[in-house]
């Protein structure tokens, strides 16, 4: 198996190296073939090595930087004085060829505009696009994107969204012809905005793109389809809502489950169905949103990520490098281009 370098920017996220760096070092334990390079002070770094065994170590680099780029940082502030961050430095490897892939839990902004800036778009590619998975039905993932690098944008970019969605589906999930839709407000061909109605008269010119029309918001998680295309600024909400939407219920249950005796003896019988249906809504598990589009693999983790979702991200990255999902991009737009132009 052909190895696979990773660069992490540990000290990223809300919780910085207490996650990042035993799930990478974890990681390392679980796959032969992965090198990481490891950005941040050695200081906070190094205690975290010792003990480990010969194998995994080697496999471990260090990149000392101290300069880090905090939560709320301005990404124009990022993009001017903070290259040589943790997280530019993470990315200049990508850029450089030293790394086949960067994983951040860092401020989403700033991770934007530094990958925008340093990897650039792949030839042909109007703007990058978030692209995540949510759970559907029957054990499916759909996936959803824009998840808010593009708050805003017009058809032509809802259209490249759509085929690199398609893309994703059929190499990272193996989906064979991945459907595809745009999010409206009805399915009628006469609902939506402008733009919406553009990118789907383009989405139905093209043959090579299984676009089946218009879905709603109540069926963004039947797995009715594999890819769901929509702006940044409702791709974020729906995402945020729902992940919300899955903590409340855990809690709810929680509660409901330990109210009195009779409760806690019915939880107790259904504790592994309903341990089945956490599992499968568990956000942890779709930690790992990929910045796609670009000349090089980006997957950003929640700022709030425990060990277990920063490592889903981590795979992630693994997955997308061992199926070269930007050069599998880079022909589909090529393609779409060509076929747009007739």
């Amino acid at each position: 198996m052909t190895d696979i370098r990773l660069a992490v920017d540990v000290m990223g996220g809300d919780n910085g190296p207490s996650i990042t760096l035993p799930a990478s070092i974890r990681a390392c334990r679980n796959y032969a073939h992965l090198n990481l390079k490891l950005f941040g002070p050695e200081s906070a770094i190094r205690p975290h090595l010792y003990g480990l065994p010969p194998d995994v170590k080697n496999r471990i680099s260090i990149v000392d930087v101290t300069t880090q780029i905090s939560m709320d940082e301005a990404p124009t502030s990022a993009l001017r004085y903070k290259q040589d961050s943790t997280m530019g430095r993470a990315l200049k490897a990508v850029q450089a060829g030293e790394a086949d892939a960067c994983v951040s839990a860092g401020n989403t902004g700033a991770l934007l505009a530094l990958s925008l800036f340093l990897l650039r778009p792949l030839d042909g590619v109007k703007r990058p696009a978030l692209i995540s998975t949510i759970p559907g039905n029957n054990k499916k993932r759909v996936f959803l994107l824009d998840l808010g690098a593009n708050v805003t944008q017009d058809a032509n970019a809802l259209y490249q969204f759509a085929v690199m969605g398609s893309v994703m589906a059929e190499t990272v999930e193996g989906v064979k012809q991945p459907k595809v839709a745009l999010v409206n407000v009805g399915v009628e061909q006469n609902k939506g905005n402008a733009i919406v109605k553009e990118a789907n008269k383009l989405l139905l010119a093209n043959k090579d793109i299984n676009y089946v029309g218009y879905v709603e918001g109540d069926a963004l998680f039947n797995a009715s389809v594999d890819v769901i295309v929509t702006d940044g600024f409702v791709g974020n909400v729906v995402l945020k809502a729902s992940e919300g939407l899955a903590k409340f219920i855990a809690r709810e249950a929680k509660k409901a489950a330990t109210k009195n005796i009779w409760t806690k003896m019915l939880s107790f019988i259904a504790r592994p169905v309903l341990k089945k249906i956490y599992n499968r809504v568990n956000p942890d598990q779709y930690n790992g949103a990929s910045l796609i589009g670009l000349r090089g693999i980006v997957v950003k983790s929640h700022g709030n990520a425990t060990e277990d979702a920063f490592m889903y991200a981590i795979q992630e990255a693994m997955k997308e490098v061992e199926r070269q999902v930007p050069d599998k991009i880079q022909s589909k737009i090529n393609h779409a281009l060509v076929n747009k132009a007739e």
